[in-house]
């Protein structure tokens, strides 16, 4: 699960076992955790996340989606 962004208290990580999906990031913060496709960037599974939270957490992925992507398609080529 390697760590590809780390934003305030927010740790955004790929699960190596994901390569056969589209692209995506989970999130972590204490127990919560989030997923979110990043092409378009949307939400996909929230465990946890106030909806006050996630939409910060959105609102970072959109910001850091070109470099998201990027990170993995790097990890999985």
């Amino acid at each position: 699960m390697p760590t590809v962004l780390r934003i305030g208290p927010y740790r955004f990580f790929f699960f190596a076992g994901d390569r056969s999906e589209p692209p995506h990031v989970h999130v972590e913060h204490d127990d919560n955790e989030a997923k979110f496709w990043l092409n378009p960037v949307r939400l996909e599974e929230n465990l946890g996340f106030s909806r006050k939270e996630i939409n910060q957490v959105e609102k970072i992925v959109e910001e850091y989606q070109t470099e998201l992507l990027r990170r993995w398609y790097v990890f999985f080529s």
